[in-house]
C-alpha cells in the first residue's frame, strides 16, 4: 500500500513538472519566418532577405486578448530589437498582452520602400490569421513602433487593407488595419524641417518622387479609419524632433480619430523604457492606462 501510494506520489510530482515544464516551454519566444515561401521582392535567399516575426505570449493565467506587433526603431537602416523589440515584449507580456517583434528588412540589408510596409502588413495579417491559436481578440490587435519604427507602425495604419478573399495564402485574406498604435519618439513627416532626413533617405531614397514622398508622409495620410493612437515624445529629442507627433495628433484630432498625446520635457531620442528621467517614466503606465480607457484588455471599460 505504501508502496503504490509512493508511486502515485511520484507519478503526480512527474505529471506537474512536465505540465509546468510545457507551461515554460510554450511562453519562450518563438521565431518565425514572417514569409515561410519567400519574401515579395526578395533580392536573394540569405537571412537579410527573410523578415521574421518572434512570437511573445504571456501566462495564460494573465492574458487579456490582446495583441501588439512590435516594430523597433534603427532610421530604416538597422533594428534596435532589444530595447525596443524584446523589453518592449516583455514589458506587454507583464499586462498580460501578446507581443510580436517584427524584423522587417531595411536599407543595410538591401531594402527601402515597400518593402519595409510589407513586411509590417503581414505580421498583422499573420497574427489576426493566427489569432485563435495565440489566444487573442483579431479585433484587438495593435501595432507599437520606436523612431523610424514609429514611422513604419504609422504607415500600417495610414496605408491597409481588408485582404483578399481570394488568395490562396490564406494569411493574404484577413486585413491588415491596426487596432491601435502606440507611436514613441515616432518618425512622421518627410521633407520638413523637422525631418529625420536618414530615416527618409533609407526608405525611399535622396531623389524619390515628391508624389511618394507625400504618401509616405504619414500626417497627410490621416483619415476617420485612422486607428486610435498614443504617442509619446520629448521635449529634449533632438533625433527626431517632437513636431513629428505633434502634426500627426492634429492630422488624427482634426479626422476625429482618437488620440492622445504625450510630450515630456526631459530625455534624448531611443530612450525606450529604461533611459527615462524623471517625469518621462511614467510614458508605460500612461500607455497601459489608455489601452485599458480604449476597452483593447479583456474586461476593461470603453
Amino acid at each position: 500500500m505504501t508502496l503504490s501510494r509512493n508511486r502515485l506520489f511520484a507519478a503526480t510530482v512527474l505529471l506537474a513538472c512536465i505540465c509546468l515544464s510545457s507551461t515554460a516551454i510554450a511562453n519562450e519566444p518563438v521565431k518565425e519566418l514572417l514569409w515561410p515561401d519567400g519574401a515579395p521582392g526578395a533580392k536573394g535567399d540569405k537571412p537579410d532577405d527573410k523578415p521574421t516575426l518572434t512570437i511573445c505570449l504571456p501566462d495564460a493565467a494573465k492574458a487579456n486578448g490582446a495583441a501588439v506587433v512590435i516594430c523597433p526603431g534603427g532610421g530604416y537602416g538597422n533594428l534596435a530589437v532589444d530595447h525596443e523589440g524584446k523589453q518592449i515584449a516583455s514589458w506587454l507580456n507583464s499586462m498580460g498582452v501578446a507581443g510580436f517583434i517584427l524584423e522587417y528588412r531595411h536599407r543595410r540589408r538591401g531594402y527601402g520602400h515597400p518593402a519595409p510596409l510589407q513586411d509590417a502588413q503581414r505580421a498583422i495579417r499573420t497574427v489576426r490569421a493566427r489569432a485563435k491559436e495565440f489566444k487573442i481578440d483579431p479585433k484587438r490587435i495593435g501595432i507599437m513602433g520606436f523612431s523610424a519604427g514609429g514611422h513604419l507602425a504609422s504607415s500600417a495604419g495610414t496605408h491597409f487593407d481588408a485582404g483578399d478573399p481570394n488568395a490562396t495564402d490564406l494569411i493574404q485574406r484577413v486585413s491588415c488595419r491596426p487596432d491601435f498604435m502606440i507611436l514613441c519618439y515616432p518618425v512622421i513627416a518627410f521633407d520638413e524641417p523637422y525631418t529625420h532626413r536618414g530615416s527618409q533617405y533609407n526608405l525611399l531614397g535622396k531623389d524619390a518622387d515628391p508624389a511618394l514622398v507625400k504618401k509616405m508622409s504619414s500626417e497627410k495620410q490621416v483619415t476617420k479609419d485612422t486607428p486610435p493612437t498614443f504617442l509619446f515624445h520629448t521635449d529634449e529629442d533632438k533625433g527626431v524632433p517632437a513636431e513629428n507627433s505633434v502634426m500627426f495628433y492634429l492630422a488624427l484630432r482634426r479626422a476625429g480619430v482618437p488620440a492622445e498625446l504625450h510630450i515630456y520635457r526631459r530625455g534624448p531620442h531611443g530612450i525606450g523604457l529604461n533611459r527615462q528621467p524623471g517625469a518621462t517614466a511614467t510614458w508605460p503606465k500612461r500607455a497601459e492606462e489608455w489601452m485599458k480607457e480604449m476597452g483593447f484588455f479583456k474586461g476593461s471599460d470603453n
